[in-house]
């Protein structure tokens, strides 16, 4: 229930400001204007929310022989979790990465990117995958992906007014245009107000115990912030509003992205997981990654 009553506020925040924005662009009647597009946007965005995020990243269902393993893999963390099992998809990007999505547990979709499954080990593919298990079972990927729709959304807007140059005879004149210029990084700092990063420690401490070894998860997301660092993801980069989403911040090409630092350090993350692990215990797996891993062949 307080995730239902959270994202209704976050609605609420992102309506205002989309009244705002239409005042500002075109006074009363556009502040009219705007609350009704906001309207049809809330009852849009809580039910297509999710397919919107995938589509956004052209994300694609897992399937085939190759995503057998990966498959598998979801279906026995997700009973290891007692909840059901989400739809898995993958994303054709270099970057390690992966997120998921969806306004319920019976609703969810989990996605990683290629760039995963080729750098990780099979058993840091499971801390991942458990990760984001972790947020679909505490229903933070409503509020995380109704922020996303909301902040693209907001985006748009803000891209629309400059094109069109809005009305020069509006409440502030030129400046309404002016200010659309900073309605993104507004609705980026919205996003970081809205996205506690205490979700992400609590999703870490869930998905390492759905896991069954926090060292998993911590050795994953070190290699993936290292690889992150280095490798662009494009779609990211262009839909920063969904920043939030991914496992590690997946921005860094550009000299803005630091607006959507809605992450935690991953040293920080790295450290409490680590303090999790029994003492003596490594971050190894008692069994070999089977044919098909990440690391001994293809994967989705």
């Amino acid at each position: 229930m307080a995730g239902y009553i959270r994202t209704a506020m976050l609605m609420a925040v992102m309506t205002a400001l989309f009244m705002g924005v239409g005042w500002l662009l075109g006074g009363g009647a556009g502040a009219v204007l705007a609350l009704l597009f906001a309207a049809v946007m809330n009852l849009f965005t809580w039910w297509n929310s999710d397919r919107m995020v995938l589509s956004m990243h052209g994300a694609r269902p897992a399937t085939g022989a190759d995503a057998r393993v990966l498959q598998q893999m979801l279906i026995e963390l997700s009973r290891k979790a007692d909840m059901p099992v989400p739809a898995l998809y993958i994303i054709d990007a270099d970057q390690p990465n992966a997120f998921a999505t969806g306004r319920s547990p019976d609703r969810a979709a989990v996605a990683v990117t290629t760039g995963l499954l080729r750098s990780l080990s099979h058993e840091e593919i499971a801390a991942v995958v458990a990760h984001e298990l972790a947020h679909i079972r505490n229903h933070d990927t409503l509020i995380m992906t109704v922020t996303a729709t909301f902040a693209g959304a907001i985006s748009m807007l803000a891209n629309f007014a400059m094109f069109f140059g809005g009305r020069r005879d509006g409440p502030m004149g030129i400046l309404g245009v002016i200010a659309m210029m900073i309605v993104a990084p507004l609705a980026a700092m919205l996003v970081q107000m809205a996205i506690s990063r205490g979700r992400e420690y609590e999703a870490d401490r869930i998905g390492a115990e759905i896991c069954g070894n926090p060292l998993w998860l911590a050795s994953a997301l070190t290699r993936i912030s290292g690889l992150a660092a280095r490798i662009d993801n494009n779609v990211a980069e262009r839909n920063p509003g969904t920043a939030h989403m991914f496992i590690i911040n997946p921005l860094h090409a550009h000299g803005y992205d630091n607006l959507f630092a809605t992450h935690p350090s991953t040293q920080n993350r790295v450290a409490a997981l680590k303090a999790m692990a029994p003492e003596g215990r490594t971050p190894r797996s008692s069994r070999p990654a089977p044919r098909g891993s990440a690391r001994s062949g293809p994967w989705g």
